[in-house]
């Protein structure tokens, strides 16, 4: 049995430096908050289109990554719990630590790991870095997503606690690393079709790639804009 201690964090939309409204700013939350199946009560998205939702009801980033971003990026103050847009903060449960599918007691709920974090453009203007997104990408330093089974009641700081783990050679950090590295191997993008934790979202990735041949493109969640022809 795994057990993490959690801070638990929220945001409001506010208006960045670039112009962009983003609630990507998450603070911990100063009490008692209930987390509903899209998310916690108390949470705010910009863009409900490609952020939140029941199968991405909230976001986890491993504490364990900021020293490396803080290291490449000295002249940044503003790498610490909460800054990447995270709602769950914790040491010890890095992507390669958990695996999709997974499910944790968090509090009085029970969520699931539904998928990787696909990084995109706003990471670039919070932190005025041209291309953060593309090396969070690649390095796979980019957190996961999570859905809600059993809404209920979280603190502030709470305890996560693993349940049951049903696909244990799908590590996060793996998944990840071979849907943005590897993009068409038919095997992996088959199995992802039998993994029914995944996302419907990425499930609908791997079946478009499989029947194409081709990959989406990923300029316009990377930089902001799209090119004509998909990323091959």
């Amino acid at each position: 049995m795994q057990v993490h201690n959690i801070n638990v964090l929220s945001g409001q939309i506010q208006r960045l430096d670039s112009g962009l409204h983003s609630a990507i700013n998450k603070h911990p939350i100063q009490q008692a908050t209930e987390l509903l199946e899209s998310g916690l009560a108390c949470d705010q998205q910009a863009d409900q289109k490609h952020h939140g939702g029941v199968e991405r009801a909230l976001h986890l980033y491993p504490l364990e990554h900021y020293p490396v971003w803080q290291a490449q990026y000295p002249n940044l103050t503003c790498f610490q719990a909460g800054a990447f847009g995270e709602n769950l903060s914790t040491l010890g449960a890095t992507e390669s630590q958990v695996c999709i599918g997974d499910v944790f007691q968090l509090g009085d709920a029970v969520v699931q790991i539904s998928q990787p974090r696909s990084p995109c453009f706003k990471l670039n203007q919070r932190f005025g870095v041209s291309n953060l997104a593309l090396q969070m990408q690649l390095n796979g330093l980019s957190g996961y997503l999570l859905r809600v089974l059993q809404p209920g009641k979280l603190m502030p700081q709470t305890k996560m606690t693993l349940l049951s783990r049903e696909y244990p050679e799908l590590t996060v950090q793996k998944v990840a690393w071979q849907f943005f590295n590897n993009p068409l191997d038919h095997a992996f993008l088959a199995r992802l079709l039998d993994c029914a934790a995944l996302s419907e979202s990425w499930q609908i990735k791997a079946q478009q790639r499989l029947s194409t041949g081709m990959v989406e493109d990923w300029n316009k969640r990377l930089f902001g804009f799209s090119q004509v022809q998909p990323t091959a």
